[in-house]
């Protein structure tokens, strides 16, 4: 996901207020993004599922 400077600042400010990891913000919004356009999107809960069930640091 192409964010600028200042957005992706924002993002990582408001995860470490909530408590959440910036990466995996970017890994979720990047997946529902590339199910977006498919015909059928089987299979993008078990995708976002994926990713919030990794632990940090981990390339999911």
């Amino acid at each position: 996901m192409n964010l600028t400077s200042e957005d992706k600042r924002l993002l990582e400010d408001l995860c470490q207020q909530h408590g959440v990891s910036a990466d995996k913000v970017l890994k979720l919004l990047d997946t529902v993004r590339d199910y977006e356009f498919k015909e059928r999107r089987t299979g993008v809960y078990d995708a976002l599922r994926g990713i919030l069930k990794s632990k940090p640091g981990a390339g999911a």
